[in-house]
């Protein structure tokens, strides 16, 4: 007489079925908790002194939640953030950026000038390299809508007004656009 084995089952996930139009296959998708993703900035610098210069720029739901000269963890507009002194092998660059997403000129100027205190860079198309080396992108949210409009036409003036600025005019790139 053979003795039943009971398999270990692995925890039960959540899965849904999709029909693929040329098979009549079933497909079962699984999907997984979802899990955060936090930043981890490795600066040549103390990320004490850039966490109280980025809580001091970003001032809705921010705060430091411990830091001292070699590592911190803080929270920027509700995002969390790992951060360590890493050295000087450590430099960062366009790859890797920050968006900032405005309505604004108002507000673009703010994000712009703060970035750039103390020896921040100005990049083209909106972009600004803090005095970290970090770099962030200060977007006008109608920014992307001119530059994505229907109209292929008014899309490429909207993209080649922003292609010569540096900080990002909102009212320019509505008269770019309007031709």
């Amino acid at each position: 007489m053979a003795k039943s084995r009971k398999k270990a089952s692995a925890p039960k996930k959540k899965a849904t079925t999709g029909k693929s139009k040329s098979s009549t296959t079933k497909l079962n998708y699984v999907t997984s908790a979802s899990h955060s993703i936090t930043p981890f900035l490795m600066f040549n610098a103390s990320p004490q002194d850039a966490a109280k210069f980025y809580v001091s720029i970003f001032k809705k739901n921010s705060k430091i939640l411990k830091a001292n000269p070699m590592q911190a963890d803080f929270v920027l507009n509700g995002q969390k953030f790992h951060s360590y002194n890493g050295g000087p092998q450590f430099q960062f660059n366009w790859g890797v950026s920050f968006m900032i997403s405005v309505e604004t000129q108002k507000e673009i100027d703010y994000y712009w000038n703060a970035l750039l205190a103390d020896g921040g860079k100005e990049l083209m198309c909106g972009w600004v390299q803090d005095k970290f080396g970090l770099c962030w992108q200060v977007t006008p949210k109608i920014l992307l809508q001119l530059i994505s409009d229907k109209d292929p036409t008014k899309a490429d003036r909207a993209t080649q007004a922003m292609l010569k600025m540096k900080k990002i005019d909102i009212a320019v790139l509505k008269a770019a656009a309007a031709g």
